[in-house]
């Protein structure tokens, strides 16, 4: 996990709350070959303004591929905040699969449990 997160623009110190935050993978809960993920893509050319604690979350290697790969996927993590359409704010909720709750990301690294995005209710 250690080389994967290095090739992100994040500080060392906002590192440092993404593992703390993300200790497990967002969609199947495992702890092992986590990944960053950009729920909002950076796009070509890696810009590095999406690397921020609120748009980038750990995830496993294998749901981080599926999403990139599978277009049901893709579409399923849309509906839970864990992929982002491009014009899509990061401060939209993203769904723990793991924990089966929501949460709102701030910058600092913190997250909160929300309710639903009311389009789902």
């Amino acid at each position: 996990m250690e080389e994967a997160i290095r090739l992100i623009g994040m500080k060392n110190s906002d590192l440092k709350k993404l593992r703390d935050r993300d200790s497990w993978c967002w969609h199947c809960g495992t702890e092992q070959g986590l990944v960053p993920h950009h729920r909002a893509n950076r796009g070509a050319g890696g810009s590095k303004v999406l690397d921020t604690l609120q748009n980038v979350i750990l995830v496993c290697a294998e749901f981080n591929q599926a999403m990139e790969s599978d277009a049901n996927v893709a579409n399923w993590a849309r509906d839970l905040g864990l992929k982002l359409s491009r014009y899509a704010s990061p401060s939209a909720a993203v769904f723990d699969n793991y924990l089966k709750k929501w949460f709102y990301l701030d910058e600092k690294g913190n997250r909160f449990e929300t309710e639903p995005p009311t389009y789902l209710i």
